[in-house]
């Protein structure tokens, strides 16, 4: 259950304020609350969490200790520069009302979101990865229902950018830490 638990709440942290969910809460705006819309974002939040959790324990299963320690220092690295990325918040021109266009949006900032890396390192190291696979689904999955149903008031909320800069500084301390710890430097 931890792993399932860290998972879960990994990826809500990593996930507020993230461009999917600020896409979701942008075309709830432009599109009203179409509950399509929400099933498409579980249904990739889903998809994606299985994915990483999946490539998260091939990866442990393979490598000795030393090497798990440096991967996963290496997955928080890359998911502090996801979050510390500085990006445009822009309310699409022309929503589409395409579910499948939306799906391929979201499954494009799936690929490269801190919290599917997130899910990727507590798979790493889990003896259950399935349970980090549901934990991240549903960390993400609430992050964009909460997206869905505030709209555009969760874009005005400018203090997510802070808080997912101070948690990006953060992932990547610990992740220079552990990536130095498993080389024997610290």
């Amino acid at each position: 259950m931890p792993t399932l638990f860290l998972a879960f709440l990994a990826a809500a942290l990593a996930s507020m304020g993230a461009r999917d969910q600020l896409l979701v809460a942008r075309l709830r705006e432009a599109l009203g609350p179409h509950a399509g819309l929400l099933v498409v974002g579980w249904a990739v939040a889903i998809a994606f969490a299985a994915l990483a959790a999946w490539a998260g324990a091939l990866m442990g299963q393979t490598l000795f200790p030393a090497a798990k320690q440096m991967l996963l220092g290496i997955a928080l690295f890359f998911s502090a520069v996801e979050l510390c990325w500085p990006r445009k918040d822009t309310a699409p021109a022309e929503p589409t009302r395409s579910l499948g266009a939306i799906a391929i949006v979201l499954s494009g900032y799936a690929l490269t979101d801190a919290a599917r890396f997130l899910v990727f390192a507590v798979a790493v190291g889990a003896a259950m990865p399935a349970l980090a696979a549901i934990g991240g689904a549903l960390g993400s999955g609430a992050a964009l229902t909460l997206g869905w149903m505030l709209g555009a008031e969760l874009a005005g909320w400018r203090w997510l950018e802070a808080i997912r800069l101070v948690i990006g500084v953060l992932l990547g301390i610990t992740g220079l830490l552990l990536a130095l710890a498993a080389r024997g430097i610290v």
